[in-house]
C-alpha cells in the first residue's frame, strides 16, 4: 500500500472462459471477457485483483490442460504487472459433459486450444480429458507465488466437491485468524464464490432498497448445501467487515447481516447465463483512518451503488 493512499482491489467475478469452445460463438464471449476486464483495469488501475471463482467452464472444455483457459482469463490483469489472487468456483473442475449433438451425423467437431502463449507449450496439451481440481490449483500457484503470499482464499466447493466450506476449513480460518490477528485489531475482509446460507436471510424481496445497496436483483439467491461453522466463526471476530461472493449472475447488491456486510460482486464474463450488462465489483480501502468502501464499475465506464461498508 502506498503511504497514505487507498489500497483499490477488483474483482472479477464468473467469467467462464471456454464455454463452448468447440463453437465459435465460445471463443467470441472469451475475447468479450478480455474487453470488460481491460477496460475496468484501465479505468480503476487497481493495487490488487481477486478471481472470484467460475474462471473457466471446465465442463464444456474436452482439453487435457484447463490452465491454458486460465491462462487467457488472468491475462489482462499480467499485462498490467497488477498481483492477483483467484478461488475455486464450481465450475472450475466440473467433469466434461459431452454434448448430445456430438452423436448426431457431424459428430465430434475439430478440438480447438486457445492462443499458445509463453507459460505453455499447448501442444501435447490439446487433446480430450479435463483438469483436475489438485492439478489446476498446482499449476496456478507454481506460476503465481507472490498472490497467494498475499491472501488466503476460501474454496466454497462444488465441481468435484460438494458445495460447502467445510467445519475443518473453518476452524482453520478460525486458529490463522486468532494467530496472526489475536486482538481483532486488523480490519478483515473475506472472500468466497458461493453465497452461504446467510445470504439468503438478507436478501431483498423484490427490488434492491435501504439498507441494502445494488442494482439488480434478479434471481434467488443460490447458496451453499449447508452451513458448518464459518459464518457464526464470523460474526463473532468484530474484525470481519464483510463478506464477498460470485455464483448469481443475476445479483449485484450488499446487505447488512449483524455486524458485518454480505456482498455480492458484479458478473464480469461474457460467459455463464443471463444478458445482464457486465462489470466488476471495486473495493477502496483506506488504512489511516480505516474504511472501505465499495462501488460497481461497469463495462462502459458507468459507476454506481457506492456504499461504505466500514468507517
Amino acid at each position: 500500500m502506498r503511504a497514505g493512499a487507498p489500497y483499490k482491489i477488483a474483482l472479477f467475478a464468473d467469467l467462464h472462459f471456454g464455454e463452448n469452445a468447440w463453437t465459435d460463438w465460445g471463443p467470441r464471449q472469451d475475447v468479450n471477457s478480455i474487453r470488460v476486464m481491460s477496460t475496468v483495469l484501465d479505468d480503476e488501475a487497481p493495487d490488487f485483483v481477486i478471481y472470484l471463482g467460475d474462471v473457466i467452464t471446465a465442463n464444456n472444455i474436452p482439453i487435457a490442460n484447463a490452465s491454458l483457459y486460465w491462462d487467457q482469463a488472468i491475462s489482462p490483469t499480467r499485462a498490467r504487472h497488477i498481483p492477483w489472487a483467484s478461488i475455486f468456483g464450481n465450475h472450475d473442475d466440473a467433469p466434461f459433459e459431452w454434448p448430445l449433438e456430438w452423436f448426431s451425423a457431424p459428430g465430434i467437431p475439430q478440438v480447438r486450444c486457445p492462443a499458445v502463449n509463453l507459460s505453455y507449450s499447448g501442444e501435447e496439451d490439446c487433446v480430450f480429458r479435463g483438469t483436475h481440481r489438485l492439478e489446476l490449483m498446482k499449476k496456478e500457484i507454481d506460476s503465481n507465488m507472490q498472490s497467494y503470499s498475499k491472501i488466503g482464499p476460501k474454496d466454497s466447493g462444488g465441481g468435484s466437491y460438494p458445495e460447502v466450506i467445510s467445519n475443518a476449513q473453518a476452524e482453520w480460518f478460525r486458529h490463522k485468524a486468532e494467530k496472526l490477528n489475536p486482538d481483532s485489531r486488523v480490519p478483515e475482509i473475506v472472500f468466497w464464490h458461493i453465497p452461504s446460507k446467510a445470504y439468503k436471510k438478507v436478501a431483498p424481496m423484490f427490488r434492491v432498497h435501504r439498507p441494502c445497496v445494488g442494482s439488480i436483483n434478479m434471481e434467488k439467491v443460490a447458496a451453499q448445501e449447508a452451513e458448518t461453522g464459518i459464518m457464526k466463526i464470523l460474526i463473532k471476530r468484530s474484525s470481519v467487515k464483510a463478506v464477498f461472493v460470485g455464483h448469481n449472475h443475476g445479483l449485484d447488491w450488499c446487505c447488512p447481516y449483524q455486524k458485518l456486510w454480505l456482498c455480492f460482486a458484479r458478473h464480469t464474463g461474457y460467459g455463464g447465463y443471463g444478458n445482464w450488462s457486465r462489470g466488476a465489483r471495486i473495493l477502496e480501502i483506506t488504512e489511516q483512518p480505516f474504511s472501505l468502501k465499495s462501488w460497481i464499475r461497469m463495462e462502459d465506464g458507468s459507476v454506481h451503488s457506492e456504499v461504505i461498508l466500514s468507517s
